[in-house]
């Protein structure tokens, strides 16, 4: 193989030959289209897939060398492999990749990439948005280089150690947000190619306007016609096949609460238009669950998983939503937003919330997610560390520190020794290989984490009494007897668990 320079790799034997004649080159790409179209018609990857090209097509497209993109391709076969065998795929929104690295140490299986989080704290403008495709258009494909990137160092530092990574790998696949495309068709195949090249697994398009885009759970949202949401879908597939990998295609609709429609020009939608027009020219419509079927049966062909946004959380609409999708399309993979914008204790009671996701799983809904998960996780753990450093100083810092020493002997949350975390003992190895192994100015050996922080005892986990993971951040972790007046006991409670 060849290196690219981007951490992909070019295959030799998908090179074309300039020396071959023309009709060498014919036969190859004959080849070749043959083997592609076997593939699609008896892989079962690509059962209920229907694709409006040829194989001709991609290879035309595809140009004369193949570039391997290794954590695209091992993510997204990760990612099928996860959907088909386990009940569902739980996973929650990171916007750095030391969350993502969090995630996959405590155990999740799988990373989402948010573009409202992306938008909100996380994209190339350095700006913080409102969730209006205002941010740059490759900002979700950096974040999720970023996360790879993250995921990377620590598989790196572990294996060098000799150490096991978590579950079976340290790379989980990302779901990636692709919004509305960022315009027409040409800018949402584009887009998925910058996201394969980021390394991102699955990546959803859905079907508002994208110049008008608005995050799910507000108002003013304006849907394209369904002709025109499903050639992104295309668009994005076809992308992901002239680049050679399996990438998962999600279609999102957000007819549920929608009620503008930019064109009446698909006869699909006009069962929906009210007739009448706003001042800007749209078409109103009538948004709710029979909408947002009749557009996830008309993108289910296209799509690997279909996501319906929803205003609330509800079995009933899920299952009014699922049964129509499996009744035309048995078996179609279905997606579901667990939003931070729902008020979920408003809406259920405690017993429904902890089988919320369960009875979702029966229904077909393989992936679930907390979309904005990193986004309230970093806001509010950090207002509550200030809160209660504002009050009762480094006696508030201290009680954190304790609790992530006993996550550490507890689970195995390696952040508290943040030298090594981030790389310092990997690097003093790849320097002492260079050396001959004389180095003189290894940084780890002599550090202030080798002297204090001693070496992680085996995991024990609390044999009686409340999970330590139940309990208060600082509210209940070993520290100094200090008396201090700081009012009610939760001011020291960071978020977290």
């Amino acid at each position: 193989m060849l290196g690219n320079g981007n951490g992909n790799t070019t295959r030799k034997a998908d090179r074309i030959d300039h020396n071959w004649s023309q009709q060498e080159r014919s036969a190859q790409y004959a080849l070749a289209q043959q083997a592609m179209e076997h593939d699609w018609k008896t892989n079962p990857r690509w059962r209920g897939v229907q694709r409006p090209y040829t194989a001709a097509d991609v290879l035309r497209l595809r140009g004369s060398i193949h570039i391997e993109h290794t954590l695209a391709r091992m993510g997204a076969e990760r990612l099928w492999e996860l959907l088909n065998n386990d009940p569902y795929v739980h996973a929650l929104g990171a916007m750095t990749g030391n969350q993502a690295v969090q995630q996959v140490q405590a155990g999740l299986k799988a990373i989402y990439v948010s573009g409202w989080q992306v938008a909100a704290d996380a994209n190339n403008a350095g700006t913080m948005y409102p969730d209006q495709s205002l941010y740059p258009a490759d900002s979700v494909p950096n974040l999720c280089r970023r996360i790879n990137n993250a995921l990377q160092r620590a598989d790196q530092v572990h294996h060098a150690d000799g150490k096991v990574a978590p579950g079976e790998t340290w790379f989980a696949p990302l779901v990636a947000d692709a919004e509305a495309g960022f315009g027409g068709t040409l800018n949402a195949f584009e887009l998925m190619k910058g996201m394969i090249e980021a390394g991102a697994a699955c990546v959803h398009f859905e079907d508002q306007l994208s110049s008008a885009k608005k995050c799910g759970h507000l108002g003013g949202k304006v849907l394209v016609p369904t002709t025109e949401a499903i050639q992104k879908l295309v668009a994005a597939r076809l992308a992901a096949d002239v680049m050679g990998v399996p990438t998962l295609v999600m279609a999102r609709t957000d007819a549920d609460s929608a009620n503008l429609l930019t064109s009446d020009v698909d006869p699909r939608d006009r069962e929906f238009c009210t007739g009448e027009r706003t001042p800007e020219g749209f078409f109103r419509i009538q948004g709710g669950i029979h909408s947002a079927i009749a557009r996830g049966l008309a993108y289910a062909p296209y799509a690997d998983l279909i996501w319906c946004e929803t205003s609330h959380p509800s079995l009933e609409e899920a299952r009014q939503f699922a049964d129509a999708i499996h009744a035309q399309y048995p078996g179609k993979m279905l997606a579901y937003n667990c939003s931070p914008s729902f008020n979920w204790r408003k809406n259920l009671d405690e017993r429904t919330i902890a089988r919320f996701q369960d009875e979702l799983g029966k229904m077909g809904y393989k992936f679930q997610f907390v979309t904005l998960a990193g986004f309230h996780a970093l806001n509010l753990s950090m207002f509550e560390l200030a809160r209660g450093y504002k009050v009762a100083g480094m006696t508030a810092y201290s009680r954190l520190q304790e609790k992530e020493f006993s996550r550490e002997t507890q689970y195995g949350y390696e952040a508290v020794k943040h030298q090594r975390f981030v790389g310092t003992g990997y690097f003093d190895q790849v320097q002492q290989v260079i050396s001959g192994g004389v180095a003189s100015t290894i940084a780890l050996a002599d550090s202030t984490e080798a002297a204090q922080f001693s070496e992680r005892k085996p995991l024990t986990k609390p044999e009686c009494g409340p999970d330590a993971a139940c309990q208060p951040i600082l509210g209940e972790c070993p520290h100094s007897p200090v008396k201090i007046d700081i009012g009610p006991k939760e001011m020291l409670l960071p978020s977290g668990d």
